[in-house]
């Protein structure tokens, strides 16, 4: 589940940074992107889980964390 979470995010936003850790239903995400630039907490985290919204329907992941930053905020 960890690669499928990491290709769909590197493949729905471009130029990303994608980090995935976890395991039985739960999962910590680290994406590193300039999509997030002007975007609030919420809103970073309404991306995330949209691009994931059919494995978290499903039960497939049941937590996740999210830690969504712009390349100038990991400096």
């Amino acid at each position: 589940m960890e690669e499928i979470i990491k290709n769909i995010l590197s493949e729905s936003i471009n130029e990303s940074e994608v980090s995935v850790e976890g395991s039985e239903a739960k999962y910590t995400v680290k994406v590193v992107s300039d999509i997030f630039k002007d975007k609030t907490i919420i809103e970073r985290h309404k991306v995330v889980y949209a691009l994931l919204d059919k494995y978290i329907k499903s039960g497939e992941i049941h937590a996740l964390t999210i830690k969504a930053s712009t390349i100038n905020e990991t400096k």
